[in-house]
């Protein structure tokens, strides 16, 4: 099972991506995904980021299938 990870503002300086493909075989939801995110960046353990999955906001435990897109999303500002 492939997921697409999109990553933008400060998630992109931490993990040097933009974007990410994860052979997910043993990630199942929102919190597994997180799980194995920190064990390969640890440096967004310590950023606040929303998760949306196929563009919609999403919460932990959210179920992932295979070629779902899921974007890390960092606190925005501006006027």
């Amino acid at each position: 099972m492939k997921i697409n990870i999109l990553l933008f503002g400060v998630l992109t300086e931490v993990t040097g991506e933009t974007q990410l493909q994860v052979d997910a075989e043993n990630i199942h939801d929102l919190n597994d995904l997180h799980t194995w995110l920190v064990k390969k960046h640890p440096g967004l353990q310590d950023k606040t980021f929303q998760y949306a999955v196929n563009q919609a906001i999403s919460s932990a435990g959210h179920p992932l299938q295979a070629g779902d897109e899921v974007a890390l999303l960092p606190p925005f500002s501006g006027g």
